[in-house]
């Protein structure tokens, strides 16, 4: 048996950076970029999270005649859903490389919608631009949690609606990244673990009293997507950018890289409850809120 993983999420970036800190946070963020484009994340979004999109979308309440935003956006599986509500949506994301299958499927879906490059942690907006903005899964990989935050904050309009859906530390993707830690190159400086945005304390402090009327609730995904524990680890190592970075770190270390096999197989076997093919439930935390309308400073 695989060794229990405790939910010590780790931040999977290539190397930390020397520098200027603007040198250095480029090429941090152009690391991110990379990674992302690895792979076929898009394939990933469209076989097993297409229910998180309608999920937020629904939350949120968005309609025809809002003006959304969808934050690290990747393929735009809020960002479509949003538009087929009849709202009008620009989908953003760091990693550009993801948009021409948004651009597909917005284009088979019927809809039209506003692709936008843009860095989570410094958005290319105005301030108030936006009566609802939105992050499914996307917004907690920024590096730098405060700053992202800050920036969901200051885009939405003053009583303007947030929509948030994370990972948590201890589900499934949560334990998916505590296993794959230990064998990844260690964060830089400063770089906070993703799935802490999949805790209620952690991202109430992060918005602080900018916002009032918040909700939060743990879901799951139901993921019966895989035939055995070995398919879902393969699956990951060809098409999620992260676990690709981690295996080719391990490239000239094969006894490591076999033992990151055997206990990624292992965590899929562990939280497995399907019979005769493999059924994970995904953890994640759905959090909704309400810019407040008169100012307040950021928790800094």
């Amino acid at each position: 048996m695989g060794r229990r993983v405790t939910p010590d999420e780790g931040l999977l970036s290539m190397t930390s950076t020397t520098g200027t800190a603007a040198d250095a946070d480029r090429a941090l963020k152009a690391r991110h970029r990379a990674m992302w484009a690895l792979g076929d994340y898009p394939r990933l979004a469209a076989d097993l999270l297409p229910e998180l999109g309608r999920t937020l979308v629904e939350a949120c309440g968005v309609a025809s005649g809002d003006r959304v935003l969808d934050v690290a956006a990747g393929s735009g599986n809020v960002a479509v859903q949003a538009a087929k509500a009849g709202a009008s949506v620009v989908a953003s994301d760091l990693t550009p490389e993801l948009f021409d299958a948004g651009r597909a499927r917005a284009e088979a879906e019927g809809v039209d919608l506003e692709w936008r490059e843009g860095d989570a942690e410094a958005l290319p907006f105005a301030d108030g631009e936006f009566d609802v903005v939105l992050s499914c899964v996307g917004v907690m990989f920024a590096p730098h949690h405060q700053p992202a935050a800050d920036e969901l904050v200051r885009v939405c309009r003053p009583g303007g609606r947030i929509g948030l859906i994370s990972w948590t530390p201890e589900g499934f993707i949560g334990q998916l990244f505590a296993t794959m830690k230990p064998y990844a190159p260690p964060p830089p400086p400063g770089a906070s673990p993703p799935p802490l945005w999949g805790r209620e304390d952690h991202v109430l402090e992060l918005l602080g009293d900018r916002v009032t009327d918040v909700t939060t609730e743990r879901r799951m995904l139901t993921v019966d997507h895989f035939d055995r524990p070995e398919d879902f680890r393969d699956y990951f190592k060809a098409v999620y950018g992260p676990t690709i970075a981690v295996y080719r770190s391990l490239a000239e270390e094969p006894e490591r890289a076999a033992a990151l096999d055997g206990e990624l197989a292992e965590l899929a076997r562990r939280m497995d409850r399907g019979q005769g093919s493999t059924v994970v439930d995904w953890e994640y935390l759905l959090l909704t809120a309400t810019k407040r309308r008169e100012t307040v400073p950021s928790p800094r």
